[in-house]
């Protein structure tokens, strides 16, 4: 289970579209489609124009996309990376070709599987193990072909192919069909699944609102344990699944700004800007609420949110 403090997070449902970057902004930042990246990519936004008086701009992207522009100088700003799950990203522009920077800016997440409370309460089921045996597996079969459905992330993620990777190393790949679509279709389907009392399993991360619109249990699983957490890169790579093993849980994840190394002498104040950045996670979760459930405009709510904490976007810039 994840602890309590993390239990209690919520943060941002829809996903939110954004202009495309024009080439006369000063900064682009990259925005990839989860909702908390994109509570923050708002934040920095109006936190950069307010200060330094410079145009910014949103582009929205796969995390590839970003670091491909970050390494390219299209896009200077990544809102929040995730490690271990862009560890392959990290190791190619950060520690190789040394053209990112990767600050992190204190939030922390964690990742996991879960089912409803009335799945848990229905089913038996406490552990990820458990759906390997077919048995099991197909309590989550919805249309019919003998095998249950479980959604494992978005394209794009970092974490979906991590994911894939882990439903082999338990064996459930054989018993359950591996579900990659976009989270807010994902959660629509979670909602419909438990007003109508009917078995769901899913992929789950904090900080999110999920946790507080619904009682969730999350499956139990080994801790995590480095020399079992073997992640070779997806494609390119041949056979980079077989060459992959994560049969533990994740360990708890760091939320990273990268930028381009370039900044640093393009727009030396923004980036020492954004070394100073720091949203912990209850900070961050409270912003990401007032876009879902409050159903702010993140943009107003981003003015809002930069006038009222005037003290620590300043310290930002000092």
């Amino acid at each position: 289970m994840f602890p309590n403090k993390l239990m209690t997070l919520c943060c941002a449902a829809a996903l939110i579209s954004h202009a495309p970057a024009v080439m006369a902004a000063d900064v682009v930042i990259g925005v990839p489609n989860w909702p908390s990246v994109q509570a923050t990519a708002h934040i920095l936004k109006v936190a950069v124009e307010d200060r330094l008086d410079l145009e910014v701009a949103l582009q929205d992207g796969s995390n590839t996309a970003v670091f491909e522009g970050m390494d390219a100088g299209t896009i200077h700003v990544h809102p929040e990376a995730w490690m271990p799950n862009l560890d392959h990203l990290k190791r190619q522009y950060v520690d190789g070709k040394k053209s990112i920077k990767l600050k992190p800016h204190a939030a922390e997440g964690t990742q996991a599987m879960c089912v409803s409370k009335g799945t848990a309460d229905r089913t038996g089921i406490t552990d990820i193990k458990q759906l390997r045996n077919p048995d099991m597996a197909k309590l989550f079969d919805t249309d019919g072909n003998g095998k249950g459905e479980v959604w494992i992330g978005a394209e794009g993620w970092g974490s979906t192919p991590i994911e894939q990777i882990r439903a082999r190393s338990y064996g459930y790949d054989k018993t359950m069909d591996l579900k990659v679509m976009e989270e807010a279709a994902a959660l629509a389907d979670v909602e419909a699944a438990i007003e109508a009392d009917r078995d769901i399993v899913f992929f789950c991360y904090t900080p999110h609102h999920m946790f507080v619109s619904h009682d969730l249990v999350v499956l139990d699983e080994p801790a995590y344990d480095a020399s079992k957490w073997v992640i070779v890169p997806p494609s390119p790579t041949p056979g980079w699944l077989e060459k992959s093993t994560a049969g533990v849980a994740w360990d708890t994840a760091s939320l990273n700004i990268g930028y381009a190394a370039s900044l640093e002498a393009d727009q030396p104040e923004v980036a020492a800007m954004l070394s100073n950045v720091s949203l912990d996670t209850d900070t961050l979760s409270a912003m990401t609420y007032a876009l879902a459930v409050e159903n702010q405009d993140p943009a107003e709510f981003a003015k809002a949110w930069v006038e009222a904490n005037a003290e620590t976007v300043d310290s930002w810039f000092n």
